[in-house]
This record gives C-alpha cells, sequence and structure tokens, in this order.
C-alpha cells in the first residue's frame, strides 16, 4: 500500500517527466488551492499548496543582480545582513558588448545568486525598444535595434533557467516610456508591432523557451497588456505556442473578468503602484482570487478555464522551486566579480580619441590622448560626482544592496596620484520625485572644480546620468536631452583651460554633448555595475583594449529623433477625450501614436537622411582593422556571406563585424537596411580572421500587413559588411 500510493504521487517524484507532474497535482488539488496559487501571497511570492508539499514561488527583482530582502508585506527593507549581492551592468551594457558568450555568463552568474538567495523566478531580463531616448527605464533594456535584443537575451536567458531559475522576460510589450505608463493606449502599424516591438520577445519564447513572462502596464488596443486577449492568448499562447506562466506587473491587473480570459497567470501587486501605496484590500480579494473562485463555484466559469491557468503555474513551479536539477548558486563569489567586470570592459564604448591639439610631452607629439599613461602627468585633476556617486543604487525596482563597489575614483588612486573635484551634485535617488539642489552649493561646486584645474595637466570628468527620479529611473522620463545639474556648462569650461581632458560618461540614454570638439577622449559607460572603477581603469589605462559598440543611436539633437517630427502625439502622447471605452469600461488617459512605424533608430536616420553624432554600432579601438571584400555563396534558399577581417595595428583587439541587408532598389516602405548578423572577432595584431554569416530567406521576410504575416519576396537584396551601420566596409549582392 505504501509503495502504490508514493508512486500515485507523481507531483512529488523529482524525476517525473513535468507534464505527468503537472496533470497528477491538478487532479489532487481543491478548486480553492488552485486559485490560491494564481496570486501574490506577499510582496514577492505567490502560494504553493502546504498540504500536498508543493512549494511556492519565490520572485524576486531584477535584472542587474537579486534585490535586497524586503519585509513580507511591506515595501519596507527586512534589515537582512546577508542579503549583499553582485551588482552586475546594466542591460545596456550587456548589448553594448555584442557578446553572446558574456550574455551566457551573465545568466549564469546571476542566477547563481538567484538560487542562492532562494529565489525561483528571476523579475527581468527586459528587452523593450528604446524608441526614445528620454525613456527613463531604458538602461534596463537591450537598445533600439530587435535583432540585436533579440541575439543578447536569448544566451542569458537560456543560462538562467539552465540553472533551475525562471526568467520573467519583460515588459510585454510595448512598454517604451514611463509617463502615464499604466494608462497609455499605444497605438502602432501591425508591421512595426511585429518587427520592431515584439520580434527579440518572439525570439526568448521560441528559442530560450522563456519559462516566465511579465505583462506590461500600457494598453494596446484598448486593453491592458496584463491581460489582453489578442496579445496573450492569440499571439503568445496559441499563434507562438508558449506554455510558461504569464505574470501581471506590479498592480497591473484592473478587472477580475479580463484577468480570467486575457490571458494574466499570476496576479502581483493589485492595488500599489510597484513602489509606494498599500491598501486595506488584501491579498484575497484579488481578482484572480476571490472573485474568481466565487465564478467559478458559481459555474459562471467553466473550470477549464482555471485549471489551463493552474496547470501554467504548475509547471512554473515543477521547473523551479521544485526542479532537483535546480542549483544551490553562490552569492558574492570572485568568478561573479570577474564576470561583473569582463562584461563591464566590453561594454564600454570609445567614442573619440583625438591627439591633444597644444604641446604634449615630448616624443608624444602624435599620440592619441588614450590610452593613459598616468607617469606623464604632473597634476592629474578629476571632476565629477560620478566619479564617487553609487550607481548601482537608485532606478526604482532595479536598485540593489551591493556587497562592494568599486568607484571610479577608488580604482585610479590606487594607480596614480589625482586630485579630486566634485563639480557638481544632483540631490538623492528619490522614486517619485526630484530631489532639489541648493544652486549656491552648486555654483560653489562648480567654482571649486574651476579653480583646481587652472594648473591641471590632464582633467578627467567623470558625470552623466544616474539613477534619480527623471533621469534613468522607473516611473519617470527624462525632462531634456541635455546632461542635467548644469554639467554641459561645467564641461564647457573645464575643457577651456590649457589641458587635455577626458569626458567619462554613465548612462542608459544619450545625450546632447555640445562640448563635443573641445575634448579630446570620449568614453560612455552606460551601468558599470560593482567592478565599475576597476573596468574604467582597465580601459583607459590599455590593459584592456575598448570593443564596445553602441546598441542605440546617438543623435546631435533631440529632433533629430525619427518620431519627433511627428509631435506630441508621437510622444510623450496626447489625451484624448474621445478615445473608446475598452472592453472592462476603462477609458485610457492618454494616446500615443508611434507615426514612424518601423523606422525606429537607425533606420529612421537613414531613411530621414539625418547624419547621426555616433551611429548604431559605432565604437572605436586603441587598434586598427582592415576589411577584406565580401564574398558569397548561394545554396538552396540560403546564403553564405564571408569576409576577411585583419588587426592592422599594434595590440590586440576585438572588432565587432555588422551585417546589414536592404532592398537592392529601396521603396518608402522599406528600411534601407537592418541588422541580420554580427560576429565579435579577438585579432592579436596583424591576425586575419574570417567573418562568416548564415543568411536565409527566412531572415529577409517582412509582415504582411495584407495576408497578417511574414512574407518573402523574391527581388535582389544587397548585403552590407559595416563597422557599424554608418561605416560601411564593403558590399555585395545576395
Amino acid at each position: 500500500m505504501t509503495c502504490a500510493f508514493a508512486k500515485a504521487q507523481v507531483y512529488l517524484d523529482p524525476q517525473a517527466p513535468v507534464e505527468e507532474r503537472v496533470k497528477d497535482a491538478l487532479k489532487r488539488m481543491t478548486t480553492h488551492e488552485k486559485i490560491k496559487i494564481l496570486h501574490a501571497q506577499s510582496k514577492f511570492t505567490s502560494a504553493g499548496v502546504p498540504r500536498l508539499g508543493i512549494r511556492q514561488l519565490n520572485m524576486d527583482d531584477g535584472p542587474h543582480g537579486v534585490r535586497e530582502e524586503l519585509e513580507w508585506n511591506t515595501w519596507r527593507a527586512a534589515g537582512w545582513t546577508n542579503d549583499y549581492i553582485v551588482a552586475f551592468p546594466s542591460l545596456t551594457c550587456l548589448a553594448a558588448t555584442w557578446n553572446r558568450d558574456l550574455s551566457s555568463a551573465y545568466g549564469n552568474a546571476i542566477s547563481e545568486e538567484f538560487a542562492f538567495r532562494g529565489k525561483d523566478m528571476l523579475l527581468g531580463p527586459g528587452v523593450n525598444i528604446q524608441r526614445t531616448p528620454m525613456n527613463g527605464r531604458a538602461f534596463e533594456y537591450m537598445g533600439e535595434d530587435p535583432y540585436l535584443a533579440g541575439e543578447i537575451v536569448v544566451p542569458y536567458i537560456q543560462a538562467a533557467q539552465k540553472n533551475g531559475v525562471a526568467c520573467c522576460l519583460k515588459h510585454f510589450v510595448l512598454n517604451d516610456q514611463e509617463i502615464d505608463r499604466s494608462s497609455v493606449n499605444v497605438n502602432v502599424s501591425e508591421r512595426a508591432l511585429r518587427e520592431i516591438y515584439l520580434y527579440p520577445f518572439e525570439q526568448a519564447v521560441k528559442r530560450a523557451h522563456v519559462w516566465s513572462i511579465m505583462g506590461s502596464y500600457n494598453l494596446w488596443e484598448g486593453d491592458h497588456c496584463c491581460h489582453n486577449d489578442k496579445l496573450l492568448n492569440g499571439i503568445l499562447k496559441k499563434e507562438w505556442g508558449w506554455d510558461g506562466a504569464l505574470v501581471s506587473d506590479w498592480g497591473g491587473t484592473t478587472n477580475t473578468m479580463q484577468a480570467i480570459y486575457g490571458g494574466l497567470d499570476i496576479e502581483m501587486g493589485t492595488y500599489t503602484d510597484g513602489k509606494l501605496r498599500e491598501s486595506e484590500f488584501g491579498y484575497d480579494d484579488y481578482y484572480l482570487a476571490n472573485p474568481f473562485e466565487k465564478l467559478v463555484n458559481e459555474g459562471k466559469v467553466p473550470m477549464s478555464v482555471l485549471d489551463e491557468k493552474v496547470a501554467r503555474v504548475l509547471r512554473t513551479i515543477f521547473r523551479t522551486a521544485m526542479n532537483p536539477n535546480k542549483v544551490i548558486g553562490n552569492q558574492c563569489s570572485e568568478q561573479h566579480y570577474k564576470t561583473c567586470r569582463e562584461i563591464a570592459e566590453e561594454g564600454i564604448v570609445l567614442l573619440k580619441n583625438e591627439a591633444y591639439p597644444r604641446p604634449l610631452p615630448k616624443g608624444r607629439e602624435s599620440e592619441k590622448i588614450l590610452p593613459l599613461d598616468f607617469s606623464q602627468y604632473k597634476k592629474i585633476l578629476v571632476v565629477g560626482e560620478n566619479a564617487t556617486r553609487s550607481l548601482t543604487q537608485g532606478g526604482g525596482s532595479s536598485e540593489l544592496k551591493t556587497l562592494k563597489d568599486v568607484s571610479p575614483l577608488e580604482a585610479l588612486q590606487k594607480i596614480a596620484s589625482v586630485e579630486y573635484a566634485q563639480g557638481y551634485m544632483s540631490g538623492r535617488a528619490l522614486y517619485d520625485k526630484v530631489d532639489k539642489v541648493d544652486p549656491d552649493k552648486q555654483a560653489k561646486l562648480k567654482a571649486e572644480a574651476l579653480e583646481k584645474a587652472k594648473d591641471a595637466d590632464l582633467i578627467i570628468y567623470i558625470g552623466g546620468m544616474n539613477k534619480n527620479h527623471k533621469q534613468d529611473c522607473e516611473n519617470g522620463d527624462r525632462e531634456s536631452y541635455a546632461l542635467s545639474f548644469g554639467q554641459n556648462e561645467l564641461i564647457t569650461d573645464l575643457a577651456a583651460f590649457d589641458a587635455p581632458m577626458i569626458v567619462i560618461t554613465f548612462g542608459g540614454n544619450p545625450y546632447h554633448m555640445p562640448w563635443l570638439n573641445q575634448i579630446e577622449g570620449l568614453l560612455h559607460c552606460w551601468y558599470l555595475g560593482s567592478e565599475a572603477g576597476s573596468a574604467l581603469t582597465n580601459i583607459l589605462t590599455g590593459k584592456v583594449n575598448p570593443s564596445g559598440k553602441l546598441p542605440v543611436t546617438f543623435a546631435k539633437n533631440y529632433e533629430d529623433y525619427p518620431y519627433v517630427k511627428y509631435g506630441q502625439e508621437a510622444y510623450p502622447g496626447i489625451t484624448d477625450i474621445e478615445t473608446p471605452k475598452n472592453s472592462a469600461g476603462e477609458m485610457a488617459h492618454r494616446q500615443v501614436y508611434y507615426k514612424e512605424g518601423i523606422f525606429v533608430g537607425y533606420r529612421g536616420f537613414e531613411k530621414n537622411k539625418t547624419k547621426a553624432l555616433f551611429p548604431f554600432g559605432y565604437g572605436l579601438s586603441y587598434t586598427t582593422f582592415k576589411y577584406g571584400k565580401p564574398t558569397i555563396a548561394k545554396g538552396q534558399n540560403e546564403w553564405t556571406i564571408n569576409v576577411d577581417v585583419t588587426n592592422s595595428g599594434t595590440c590586440e583587439g576585438k572588432e565587432i563585424v555588422q551585417l546589414y541587408i536592404g532592398r537592392s532598389k529601396v521603396t518608402a516602405n522599406d528600411p534601407v537596411k537592418e541588422l541580420k548578423n554580427f560576429a565579435k572577432l579577438t585579432l592579436k595584431s596583424g591576425e586575419t580572421k574570417t567573418a562568416t554569416f548564415k543568411v536565409t530567406e527566412k531572415d529577409l521576410m517582412s509582415w504582411d500587413e495584407q495576408t497578417h504575416g511574414w512574407k518573402y519576396e523574391p527581388t535582389k537584396f544587397t548585403a552590407y559588411i559595416g563597422a557599424s551601420s554608418s561605416d560601411i566596409k564593403g558590399k555585395i549582392e545576395l
């Protein structure tokens, strides 16, 4: 009897196939137990079934590290002393590496930290498209190009889930601004939706088989994306065949019937804004809690509808919390810091490197400013708040509690004698408001920096953005394309002194650079995590050769971005009193129209013949690369393109070879070219390697709005081999 009973309990047999475990557990659960696992029981857990030994799901914010432990039912820190972790670089930095192997290393390392903390679900990564440089949350995403985002996100997910930690891919979909994020209705063409905004999510579903996805706050076609039937059931679950659990963003659920029939599986955070507000409304009052159970018990909702959701949640539990192969993991290991540093080093982008036009030390008259030989300078002045500020704090849900943060100033002081001046201040990193700074204090800091700069031999400015509200922070967009806190004026004044100057910026978005022609060197660092200072100094000294390239276009002026010419309708949207109510009787507060269509980022710059300040895919090296002529071999419905690349400089370096393809005769409805592949080659001085790319007819399909499907149109295509979207080294017809 005992053996027979144990054998029957398949759901407790960790070696049984997941689908058998799901079916077996499902038939043992009561209606109430089924309901309980569909909604939160605390801020970051959803219930299991204690009676049956089915574990709860423990979730936590990512995507750059495990968030500190919070109290069970408040947003206050729990005050643990063992939840310090490694802060990994931001996802824009990861995208800037253009390195699939590093993405895999990232997913492996971060999931080990999640596992060690007892977490089953990592709330991330994010692949929303960087449509606007104003988006306060863009630092959590992977740039403006859907192909690049798809290629980088897949290895991250695969490596993390191999360790038994579910990735909760976010935010599905069109959550491309923080202004009115919970009530803005996004109007977008079918083609743009498919080719640009859904594409990286589709790659994560079909190639990485992501286990969970988080719905977004915004609306599409009048319905919230956390329970949008056409989006979640129609596209995600039926068309793409996805078998995972759809999790609401915190507070993203608004209606019981829509939650039941709109594709939502786990409801989290209802009646909070994800951070602050609390309510007497309890977990059993959630839309997928007592109201759902009542409808099932009254026969108004079929049991099959409930079971379909429960099966998805059980599947996630058995893949993670009750996965016998889930790793134990580790936290703050040397390997994790090493991975953090390597990603940071390869993500830093060298944007400018010129010889100092004024007299340099003897023998260095023609040298470029970087890499630095610190021994050549008597007085080195470091200016800027980001030289010392912790950039792992703030930003909203991605804020991290780190065991250590190596600041740029700390790392520089280990290798050189430097003076420091703060230069400006930005205030505290608050979530919902800007911390105002005393103008007199700001003026005093600037004056101190300028006084110290008078006799400097080298000025290193370290500034940019931070994770304050209305900078790079959830729940608010930037208010200006310029650098805030008077930085542009400070940089301009510092550059007027008779000393070479290097500007180093942190941040998730492009920005205005009116001082660019006055400086010799420029590095953009995104957010580099715990090893920020170490990675930066390794690049500055030449210990590591920079190899990052931009995953987003840097425009000279804000007005150059493709959507801007369409006015407020295109961003941040307009209030439209004629907007019809959705099926729940709700009315969106704001309508935004993606009138640029598929012409996002570099596609729009090329269509509008607008020259970028720094184009998509751009990045310099301390060495040089020579490209050979591309060759092509045609197979059955596919082509193989080869190009030789030689390191023609004096030191080892890594080059990102980019393949773009466009129609040979470009129509008004099609981009000049689109990224279709890339390869990152490591080359010693004088070494030659071949980049090989396979192209199939599937790669050349576009979305047909008449047939509502992907379509390949036989025509002549041109393949472009480039070092960036604007630096084309060769082209060949397919």
